[in-house]
Order: C-alpha cells, then sequence, then structure tokens
C-alpha cells in the first residue's frame, strides 16, 4: 500500500508531464548545447536529424557503382551545398587564431609561441 502525498508532493507532481517527459539526455548533448550556446534543444535535435540524412543520403551515392555518371552529378551537388570550409589562414602570433583555437580546445601553447 502506498502512503498518501504530502502537499508540496502532490504540488511538484503537478508541475510534472508524465505522459510526454523526455529524458535529460546525456552529458554530451549538454556540452554540445553549453559549448555552441543553443538555446532550445529542438534546434539541436533537428540538426542531428538533418545530419543524419545527409550522411545517409552520402553512404547511398557512395553504394552506388563507380562509373555512374548520376554518382558523379549527385557527388558534386551534395559538396556544393555542404562546402562550408575556413579558407583564411592565420599567422602562428594572430590573436585570433589564438581565440578560435581556445574555442575549439585545440590551443597549444607550444604552438602558439609569438
Amino acid at each position: 500500500m502506498v502512503r498518501k502525498l504530502r502537499f508540496h508532493e502532490q504540488k511538484l507532481l503537478k508541475k510534472v508531464d508524465f505522459i510526454s517527459w523526455q529524458a535529460d539526455g546525456n552529458l554530451s548533448e549538454v556540452k554540445v548545447l553549453r559549448r555552441y550556446r543553443i538555446q532550445r534543444r529542438e534546434d539541436y535535435t533537428v540538426y542531428n536529424k538533418l545530419s543524419r540524412e545527409v550522411r545517409e543520403l552520402a553512404r547511398k551515392i557512395r553504394d552506388l557503382d563507380v562509373k555512374d555518371s548520376f554518382r558523379a552529378k549527385s557527388t558534386s551537388q551534395l559538396l556544393e551545398k555542404l562546402n562550408m570550409e575556413d579558407f583564411i589562414t592565420w599567422v602562428d602570433s594572430s590573436k585570433i587564431k589564438r581565440h578560435v583555437m581556445e574555442y575549439n580546445e585545440e590551443r597549444d601553447d607550444f604552438d602558439l609561441v609569438v
């Protein structure tokens, strides 16, 4: 037999929706949300869904025959859409490069000696 809930316990249970409750996620998701300052978790889930679809599309293109002309055409189209490379090269003593490397947690004191 279950005991009767106290007043403050009943009040807390009113705020929790057990039907549409989502798990808090794992630690890596929380780290990503904090690191990139993403305000809403839904934005992150939409991004994950989109990246998963792109990955599946790339796998399907990869599985096509190498000599197929459609494979070459679709590969070039996909690469045009996803081309996000950084073409700027920074000097080793650049403060901007140092800041970017600190942000990405890639900074090595030996490499950035002035």
